[in-house]
């Protein structure tokens, strides 16, 4: 069901973690993609020799979201490689846990422009491109349960990944008349390396048992949603949530 051969994907931050699951995962189904990193060259070349023992075409190309001309660069980058740009998945992140008596303006600010306004800047570049080739196309954000959960000492990621719910359903509202789809997935715990930021190995593998389904989340479960979402088989959906979380906010 899940057909992605000849559409492009660029994908933000996917030398590491959800980015990387995305990246194999939609190569798999038969795209092409543009894996962006920031701080992670040699993680993106290696994502990108993954891609091409697929028999898919891969770019590497780093880039700080937070910079609006900078992600107008890559898109550009996008266009000249590959001729054309399908999906958009905005998954670069950035969180730095404080509580919030203590949280640094710096912070707040780091974290809101990486997340939300990285994602902003990502998904009108993709957006208006797709227009422009008249064919429809899919714009991806990957959000967190953390959008609907005050985690403490999150207050900055939680504050962004609402608003990335938010914008999603709105640029879905605006680009019906486009065919161009906008979704949500909101991951739970899920290993990724940027969760040993915060916990021990043992703190994750404890924390795991704990969960619903009785396991973390992996890359390969969120890149399959990823893949499905922007996909034709998933045509008749947008400006939805889709929550992968092994059951975390049944808790």
């Amino acid at each position: 069901m899940v057909d992605l051969t000849g559409k492009v994907a660029l994908i933000t931050g996917a030398s590491r973690g959800i980015g990387h699951g995305c990246a194999i995962e939609m190569a798999r189904c038969g795209a092409n993609i543009t894996v962006n990193y920031h701080s992670h060259p040699e993680d993106a070349e290696r994502v990108a020799e993954k891609i091409r023992a697929l028999d898919r075409q891969a770019l590497t190309i780093g880039v700080d979201v937070s910079d609006r001309s900078a992600v107008e660069r890559m898109v550009a980058e996008t266009l000249e490689r590959f001729g054309r740009l399908d999906i958009a998945v905005c998954n670069a992140y950035y969180s730095k846990r404080e509580p919030f008596l203590d949280l640094s303006v710096e912070a707040m600010q780091r974290t809101l422009d990486v997340c939300l306004w990285g994602s902003f800047h990502t998904a009108q570049a993709a957006a208006r491109r797709m227009v422009a080739q008249g064919e429809g196309g899919n714009i991806l954000f990957i959000s967190s349960v953390l959008a609907h959960i005050p985690y403490p000492t999150s207050l900055p990621y939680n504050t962004a990944k609402a608003g990335i719910n938010h914008m999603s359903a709105t640029i879905a509202a605006e680009l019906t008349p486009h065919r161009i789809r906008s979704n949500v997935i909101e991951p739970g715990y899920t290993d990724t390396p940027g969760e040993r930021q915060f916990a021990t190995d043992e703190q994750i593998r404890e924390a795991a048992k704990q969960l619903p389904w009785g396991r973390l989340g992996t890359i390969e479960d969120i890149g399959r949603a990823a893949a499905f979402l922007c996909s034709d088989a998933a045509d008749y959906i947008t400006g939805t949530i889709l929550k992968v979380d092994g059951g975390y906010c049944l808790k």
